[in-house]
C-alpha cells in the first residue's frame, strides 16, 4: 500500500493533458505519476524536467543509465516499468537486463561506450562524483552534451527512485521485477 493515495480520475485538467501525452495508448497511467499529481507544483516541475524525450543520447544509451541507475538504488518499481517499456526497443538481452541490476560495468556483452555510461552511473552512486578513469572513458565516447545529458539522467532518477521508495509504491502489474 502506498504511503500517500495516488489520483483517481476524474484528474485536474492539466494532469490529464500530461498523462495523456506521456503515456501510451491502452496503458493507464501509472501509479508515481497519479502520486506526484497530488502535488500540482510537483507534478508539474517533474515533467517540466523530464528527459525522456528525444535528448543527445541514443534510446539505448539513455535507458541503459536509467535502467542502472534506478536498479543501483533499488527502485525495483521504475527499474520494472523501464525494463517492460524500453528494454526490448533498446535491443537489451535478458542478460544485459540482468546486468543492469548485478553486473559491474566492465561485464562482457557491452559496448565501450556503454561500459562507459554504466562507470559513469556507478562513480555517481558510489562516490558522487566521476574519476579520471571514467571521465577519460566517458569523453573518448560522447561530447559535452552527452555526458551532461547523462549526468542529468542520473540525478533525475536518482530524485524519482527516492520518491518511489519513500512513498513505498506498489510495483505495477506488467513491470519487470529484479532478477533473481
Amino acid at each position: 500500500m502506498p504511503r500517500i493515495t495516488p489520483s483517481e480520475p476524474p484528474y485536474e485538467p492539466d494532469v490529464a493533458a500530461h498523462l495523456d501525452r506521456i503515456m501510451p495508448p491502452g496503458v493507464p497511467p501509472l501509479t508515481l505519476f497519479r502520486t506526484m499529481a497530488r502535488s500540482p507544483r510537483v507534478f508539474a516541475r517533474m515533467f517540466a524536467g523530464g528527459l525522456l524525450d528525444k535528448g543527445p543520447l541514443s534510446l539505448r544509451q539513455r535507458e541503459i543509465v536509467i535502467d542502472r541507475t534506478t536498479a543501483r538504488l533499488g527502485c525495483e518499481y521504475e527499474w520494472g516499468v523501464h525494463i517492460a517499456l524500453f528494454a526490448e526497443r533498446a535491443g537489451f538481452d535478458t542478460t544485459q537486463v540482468a546486468a543492469t541490476v548485478h553486473g559491474t560495468a566492465d561485464n562482457a556483452g557491452w559496448a565501450e561506450d556503454e561500459k562507459a555510461l554504466l562507470a559513469l552511473v556507478d562513480d555517481l552512486v558510489d562516490r558522487h562524483t566521476l574519476s579520471d578513469t571514467t571521465w577519460s572513458s566517458l569523453t573518448a565516447h560522447f561530447d559535452e552534451t552527452q555526458i551532461l545529458e547523462a549526468i542529468a539522467l542520473v540525478g533525475s532518477y536518482h530524485a524519482i527512485s527516492f520518491l518511489c521508495n519513500g512513498l513505498a509504491l506498489p510495483l505495477e502489474a506488467y513491470a519487470a521485477r529484479f532478477p533473481a
